[in-house]
């Protein structure tokens, strides 16, 4: 089992998957965008990713305001979650994903990567931050709940 983790921008989005372990999250690809509104071609490729890589979960970022409101990226995001689920039959799990663009940008920097670098590969390395936190959280939780017992 493996879980696809997505950054959704409004040009582009990018994608992350687990490890067959669901320990790491490796950046995999940024699909783009023509238009904000046309998203078959995105939907298909996530299809293909999800079947290539044995997809069984999708986390995807949900985008508020530091100040912790919704604002119209929330609600498209919101959209974009209902009709995943509904062409690939997967849990969708949103995960906060508010400073990891940034998280993203300060990695990549201190990697030393070129301005133009980094822009080609934000949202990739965002989807990674964004897989990696959820992760991160139910390993965590799972490790709780056994010693709870």
């Amino acid at each position: 089992m493996r879980i696809m983790g997505l950054d959704f921008g409004s040009k582009t989005v990018g994608v992350a998957i687990s490890d067959e372990l669901l320990l790491t999250a490796q950046g995999k690809e940024i699909i783009e965008r023509k238009e904000e509104n046309k998203l078959r071609r995105t939907y298909a490729r996530i299809e293909e990713l999800i079947l290539e890589y044995g997809v069984e979960e999708i986390v995807l970022g949900l985008p508020k305001h530091m100040n912790n409101t919704e604002g119209e990226r929330v609600k498209l995001t919101m959209e974009f979650k209902e009709s995943l689920e509904r062409r690939t039959g997967l849990p969708v799990h949103m995960w906060d994903e508010r400073l990891t663009t940034v998280a993203a940008d300060k990695a990549m920097i201190e990697a030393g990567l070129r301005r133009e670098e980094r822009k080609a590969h934000v949202d990739k390395v965002a989807a990674v931050f964004i897989l990696q936190g959820f992760l991160d959280r139910r390993a965590m939780t799972a490790s709780q709940a056994v010693k709870e017992k």
